[in-house]
């Protein structure tokens, strides 16, 4: 019974590989999945006037553990705390990023040391890979010569970008002690300077093109 879920939901995201269509991600174990409401649409604005993609303004929320996963070609998730993916949840989504799909996890503050036990379900034979300054996210469209950008401090820790990879391709990225998605928000809700929405607006653009481009 599963062959047969993963054959459909393969054949329907192949359908669906086309698709300019966003998502949020909406998982269990209590954390804020769904923090920074307006962050993903003012970045598809964001992208469609300046990059010109095509991007769909209409943003869907999407289970974790869905077929409906498969109608999105990127989805993001954020949040401040708890992460759990059942096992089903897991199969679903390892079987997604191995399908084409990518998942951009941005850490919202606190939610690190869960989504890295919780990936291990995902992907129980791969790490987590920092990604060097020079990687083609960081200059596709806007230049970043130092790699991620810093947005909101936290910690005084340095912005990483980490990733994981099946058969070389970029299949989800993880961005830590950076906080792209507050940047992304409307300018009221964090009353971040113009120049630092602007950043992490570029960033963002950056991981858009990169994922319909690769």
């Amino acid at each position: 019974m599963k062959k047969l879920v993963f054959l459909l939901t393969f054949y329907s995201f192949i359908l669906n590989i086309n698709a300019q269509e966003l998502a949020v991600l909406k998982y269990s174990g209590g954390g804020d999945w769904y923090s920074n409401p307006t962050a993903l649409p003012n970045l598809i604005n964001y992208c469609n006037t300046h990059i010109n993609t095509q991007l769909e303004t209409n943003v869907q929320n999407v289970e974790v553990g869905s077929t409906d996963i498969f109608q999105f070609p990127f989805v993001h998730m954020t949040g401040h705390g708890h992460v759990f993916f059942s096992d089903d949840d897991a199969e679903n989504l390892r079987n997604y990023l191995t399908s084409g799909g990518f998942l951009h996890i941005d850490d919202n503050y606190g939610m690190q040391p869960f989504i890295t036990d919780e990936l291990k379900k995902v992907f129980p034979d791969k790490e987590l890979v920092e990604l060097p300054a020079n990687h083609k996210i960081f200059n596709i469209a806007y230049n970043f010569p130092n790699g991620l950008p810093k947005i909101h401090e936290h910690d005084g820790k340095r912005p990483q970008a980490f990733g994981i990879f099946e058969k070389d391709r970029l299949v989800l990225l993880f961005t830590f002690e950076s906080d792209l998605g507050d940047g992304w928000e409307d300018e009221a809700v964090h009353n971040d300077p113009a120049n630092v929405r602007e950043k992490a607006l570029k960033m963002g653009a950056n991981i858009i093109k990169y994922v319909f481009e690769n």
